[in-house]
């Protein structure tokens, strides 16, 4: 068994919770880096005026004594400072009452769920499909990088075409629209051979493809050069395989992204996802009222223009939990320094 991420949460619920399972005992973990990430994730250009109500930080509140991961479950909270604004709005129970919702946003979870799990309510909806809930998922995935460069794995990632973006953004927002993006996570360091070709549920772009179309917004995936790869002739796409004066094993290009037949090849591992326009706009769309069954415009939360630089902070921490996850399941070890060996010996046997 690899690495088990749950979170639990509304997006103005009193905190946000998530449980990580399968860290190895013995791992050094840092507040202030998990810190650090829960911050990028609240910046960018475009961003609304909730990050300037929250600022976020991580409490430790299970699986780990000083300092150090012990091999139980890990409990991180992430407490909601808006909460406070919403505590006249609450019921008996805490949870978020506010105003009865009934204007249901395209391109939202808003109609389907609401017709899902019978609700009179979009906010019974609205508070968990938030991309608020990625918090947590930053929050883990912090974890699994800590734990992924004791094992020489480091991730990274950009915007494409920022400056442009930039621009639009400006745009977009003095017409009350919004924008979306393209976002690129670099993995390095990562050891051939994680993931498998034997089994649908076992290929390595599958997990990832999984996680990063799990992120609020994104509507497409593609491992290295993927929809570019698809108008080229085989010719031009393959990554030949050339062997150096010392006989090592080497590659010229990685069109294909690290991965081949389900599995990492040893080149760095490159994921890029496309972000749809986030659906709520402060110049509302058509819709229904699902109360009334009659036309109007869609309900305003209080949102960004463009949260691209914060959907490439949650796909560094999926990029780090699958990747994690391989990790742990191929090299096991209930204690760190039984992984790390396990992988040293492993990278020495497959050295080429």
């Amino acid at each position: 068994m690899g690495i088990k991420f749950n979170s639990a949460g509304e997006s103005h619920g009193k905190q946000l919770i998530c449980i990580v399972e399968g860290l190895p005992a013995g791992l050094k973990v840092s507040s202030e880096f998990i810190n650090a990430d829960l911050k990028r994730r609240q910046s960018g250009y475009g961003r609304g005026d909730r990050m300037k109500i929250e600022s976020d930080k991580v409490i430790f509140a299970s699986g780990i004594r000083f300092g150090e991961t012990i091999g139980s479950p890990i409990t991180l909270i992430v407490e909601n400072r808006d909460w406070e604004n919403w505590t006249d709005k609450m019921s008996t129970e805490g949870f978020p009452y506010g105003e009865k919702v009934t204007n249901a946003r395209p391109g939202h979870a808003d109609l389907t769920g609401v017709l899902k799990y019978n609700r009179a309510d979009i906010r019974d909806i609205l508070e968990r499909s938030s991309a608020r809930e990625t918090a947590m998922r930053v929050a883990a995935g912090a974890l699994c990088k800590i734990f992924l460069k004791e094992c020489g794995v480091e991730i990274s990632s950009k915007v494409l075409d920022e400056e442009n973006i930039k621009r639009r953004i400006d745009d977009a927002k003095s017409r009350g629209d919004t924008v979306g993006g393209i976002f690129e996570v670099m993995i390095t360091g990562v050891p051939l051979g994680l993931g498998s070709h034997i089994q649908w549920d076992k290929k390595l772009d599958a997990k990832f493809a999984a996680a990063f179309m799990s992120i609020q917004a994104v509507k497409g995936v593609e491992i290295g050069d993927g929809f570019d790869n698809a108008k080229k002739f085989g010719s031009e796409v393959h990554d030949e395989i050339f062997v150096n004066a010392d006989k090592k094993i080497f590659r010229k290009t990685n069109r294909a992204g690290g991965i081949e037949g389900g599995m990492s090849n040893g080149e760095p591992i490159i994921i890029r996802a496309a972000m749809k326009p986030i659906p709520t706009l402060m110049k509302p769309l058509q819709t229904i009222d699902i109360e009334t069954k009659l036309p109007t415009t869609a309900s305003k939360e209080r949102s960004d223009t463009c949260a691209i630089w914060a959907a490439a902070v949650v796909g560094e921490a999926m990029a780090a939990i699958v990747t994690a996850d391989a990790i742990v399941d191929k090299f096991g070890g209930d204690a760190l320094c039984d992984t790390l060996q396990s992988l040293k010996n492993y990278r020495e046997r497959v050295a080429i």
